[in-house]
């Protein structure tokens, strides 16, 4: 781990200045063996062990310079940061002109510490006074320039230790969640060797569970699995696998799905173009598990991000690099898409930091592309090594890795509230399972999530082989649900989550009716203000897919019908109703379908669906109905 032996000789040959300073050439024999011991014990990166034996060289001498300031090196390297300054102010009130050679890892334990303006002051004191360009003390110099400027304005960070029923004395990193925050999915090392996952789930109390081994095919005796991501639904794992029998290089990522009874299948191989011959890891699924993001190892510049998006043949497309605000000539690591879809936290070296990898968020513009990256601030970055960092669908609550103090031995996860700026849009769910209306069969069908104010689509997916569904729901927008398989006519929902206070998600069964004479859908998705009959603009996907229908079966003859509640008049309801269907007529007639193939009609109260009595009630009344007279 060490790297400064260089470092050493300098210190033995330039700490010698006055002649009331002890220094290696004038200190006692047992101090120097002490030191000789050090000096070995740093070659052979023992840094604890060189620690002990600068502490015996200075009980032996308390003046001793040379023993200071390699005491400050090694303690940086063990980022003990306390520790690093008081053994360099000890080596400055010693003999402060000897101090150069150990400045560079003083200024990194003040950044350290977060003492980033004494730093810089530290850095630059160190490039005046060394002849030789050194690129990496001016690399420094920039970070912390930069660190200097913006921690002077600290976010709000309080970790919370998710405690002994998730940490142990072995590392545990890599947390994920899936979307109703009732699964931990996380990798463990066991004994300090073997990578696992373990799971943990929440009690009635919403408190995390003893975790537990997620227990084979996944996990195995005989290999590492680790850097893994839970899908938003549960039932999918994605994770990394080095040196697997049946990989194409170093790390490939692997694939694990869940089965109806809660019992994983056998991992496989993502394959080609997925993996290749370079290092690909760390991969995360979209909420609408469409879209891997994922970390490869490149030839021009370090660890990227890359995407790749699910096609209509059920394979990956060919990945592609998410672009430059992004990535960077340096490394970029550990990609996360929360619930949203729309936000991306990873860890990067590239762009402007507080020192190593520091952890960024960017956001999706209406053009698809990536947004300016922008850095956690500190104190959740620091000169450290920052990475892997989930956010929970409430948009709020984060989780990450740290080997902080309180850490039960190693890196333990945590929990924090994630200050408002960088958050997520906080992401309800819907979720179910579609089937035939009539013979109550599980149907595979494909589910699109729009929003009703742009259009645009949020979701494209397919249930699967059970006929299981789910959507994320990011709150602030009005969302139209559409569930539609050839040979039936389509399910239409809508969620209106504008000023949302709602925790948790929604379940619907959704009923698919075959195509028959006589059979009626309700367009839940088609609006009208209140009493009037001019069709609002969010009701144009709806009736657009409407179109698509008939136009797929050129012979079905539809009456359209309108239907109001029971409050005003009698008469005034009945033309209201008829007007708003003939309202959908002349839409569908303008979209190219033949007025012979539609009748308009109007029933006014006649026809309720539910009680008029509530206000729930009186809103499944007022409605729009499809019908089918002929085939």
């Amino acid at each position: 781990m060490a790297k400064f032996p260089i470092l050493l000789s300098c210190l033995v040959i330039s700490l010698g200045v006055h002649a009331q300073v002890v220094t290696y050439d004038n200190a006692k024999k047992k101090a120097q063996k002490s030191f000789d011991n050090a000096q070995l014990a740093v070659s052979e990166y023992k840094t604890e062990d060189a620690i002990i034996y600068l502490q015996e060289a200075v009980r032996a001498e308390p003046g001793f310079t040379d023993a200071y300031g390699q005491m400050t090196i090694s303690y940086v390297e063990l980022k003990k940061y306390d520790e690093a300054i008081n053994a360099f102010e000890t080596l400055k009130r010693l003999d402060s002109a000897s101090i150069r050679p150990a400045l560079l890892a003083y200024s990194k334990a003040l950044g350290g510490v977060g003492r980033f303006s004494d730093a810089l002051a530290s850095i630059n004191l160190y490039i005046a006074t060394t002849k030789i360009k050194n690129p990496k003390a001016e690399a420094l110099q920039k970070t912390f320039t930069y660190a200097a400027r913006e921690a002077a304005h600290p976010v709000p960070f309080k970790p919370v230790n998710l405690g002994d029923n998730i940490n142990t004395k072995d590392g545990e990193y890599f947390p994920s969640l899936t979307i109703d925050n009732q699964m931990l999915v996380f990798t463990r090392r066991v004994n300090g060797k073997n990578e696992d996952f373990y799971v943990s789930e929440r009690d009635d109390s919403m408190h995390w569970k003893k975790a537990y081994n997620l227990g084979q095919p996944v996990n195995s005796s005989a290999f590492n699995e680790g850097a893994q991501n839970i899908s938003q639904d549960g039932n999918m794992l994605v994770f990394t696998g080095c040196n697997f029998p049946n990989g194409r290089g170093s790390c490939d990522i692997y694939y694990a799905i869940r089965t109806e009874e809660g019992m994983w299948v056998e991992p496989m191989n993502l394959g080609n173009p997925i993996n290749t011959r370079d290092w690909e890891s760390q991969p995360c699924l979209s909420p609408d598990k469409q879209t891997l993001y994922f970390a490869r190892e490149t030839a021009d510049a370090g660890s990227d991000i890359f995407m790749s998006v699910m096609q209509a043949n059920g394979r990956w497309g060919t990945p592609e690099r998410l672009g430059p605000n992004i990535n960077t000539p340096g490394d970029e690591s550990t990609p996360f898409i929360h619930a949203d879809n729309q936000t991306l936290y990873f860890a990067s070296n590239g762009h402007p930091g507080y020192g190593g990898m520091d952890l960024f968020y960017s956001r999706r513009q209406a053009d698809g592309s990536w947004g300016p990256a922008v850095n956690l601030g500190y104190p959740i970055n620091t000169m450290d090594e920052e990475a892997s960092m989930v956010v929970a669908a409430d948009g709020k609550t984060a989780y990450y890795a740290s080997d902080r103090t309180d850490s039960r031995g190693s890196l333990d996860i945590y929990s924090f509230e994630l200050y408002p700026a960088a958050r997520p849009l906080k992401t309800l769910y819907v979720r179910g399972y579609v089937y035939d209306a009539k013979s109550q069969k599980r149907l595979v069908a494909n589910i699109e999530l729009q929003d009703l104010e742009t259009g645009q689509t949020m979701a494209d997916i397919k249930s699967d082989l059970m006929g299981n569904y789910l959507v994320a729901l990011p709150v602030g927008r009005d969302y139209g649900l559409n569930v539609n398989k050839k040979g039936y006519l389509f399910h239409s929902e809508n969620f209106s989550l504008k000023g949302a206070d709602k925790d948790t998600g929604y379940f619907r069964e959704v009923p698919l009716v075959p195509l028959d004479t006589s059979a009626i859908m309700v367009l839940n998705n088609v609006f009208f203000a209140s009493r009037e009959y001019t069709l609002k603009t969010e009701s144009y996907v709806e009736l657009n897919r409407l179109v698509g229908l008939m136009k797929e079966n050129p012979t079905m003859v539809v009456e359209i019908s309108g239907h109001t509640d029971n409050v005003g008049n009698d008469q005034i309801n009945l033309t209201l109703s008829d007007k708003r269907a003939q309202a959908v007529v002349q839409y569908l007639v303008q979209k190219g379908i033949e007025a012979e193939r539609l009748v308009a009609k109007g029933y006014g109260e006649s026809k309720p669906v539910a009680d008029n009595e509530t206000p729930e009630g009186r809103a499944q009344n007022r409605r729009t109905e499809f019908k089918i007279i002929k085939l």
